[in-house]
């Protein structure tokens, strides 16, 4: 149930239409919780039917203009619940990492060649996370909420060092295989 909590986060941070939010999702919140358009429009409908959010009323009517929406005090009691309610940490499930263990009784064709690709594609992204970081994060911005953010950055930024550097060590083993494995 994590969609509408990321969507309640989002619209506490600023209220938005659902344009908005989906963009914003691809900048940010959708590096680690991805949604497509029609999802978020999805959840904004149920969101509001349940009195968690309400559309803002437009400065004035007009036919076909984008509605924005901003959180009640029920949506806000909802996320804060939910902050605080402990979760079980979620097992690792990677294909990349079963297709390694197939690959012990079935061969290995081409499978290094999609260890190289994944390895480039973790690199881009530790890149990318590494750029938002210094734009985002420079030295003197430590607000409670700055720190917040910054940590789940770094959380990505983590993450993406080890793939990177888990990734050379697996191609490191594959050049160690012998022929036919």
């Amino acid at each position: 149930m994590s969609l509408p909590h990321a969507i309640l986060t989002a619209l506490l941070e600023k209220p938005s239409s659902g344009l908005e939010l989906t963009r914003r999702f691809d900048r940010s919140i959708g590096y680690f919780w991805s949604a497509t358009h029609q999802q978020i429009y999805r959840e904004l409908g149920r969101l509001e039917a349940d009195g968690l959010i309400r559309t803002l009323p437009a400065e004035q009517p007009a036919r076909g203009q984008k509605k924005s929406y901003e959180v009640l005090a029920a949506g806000r009691a909802e996320l804060a619940r939910w902050t605080a309610a402990a979760q079980e940490p979620k097992p690792l499930r990677d294909a990349l990492l079963l297709r390694l263990r197939a690959a012990a009784v079935v061969g290995t064709a081409g499978l290094e060649d999609d260890l190289r690709r994944h390895l480039v594609l973790h690199e881009r992204q530790l890149a990318e996370y590494r750029e938002i970081e210094e734009r985002d994060f420079p030295p003197g911005r430590d607000s409670s909420q700055d720190r917040l953010r910054h940590l789940v950055l770094r959380a990505g930024i983590d993450l993406e060092t080890f793939w990177t550097q888990w990734l050379g060590h697996a191609l490191e083993e594959f050049t160690d295989l012998p022929d036919g494995t």
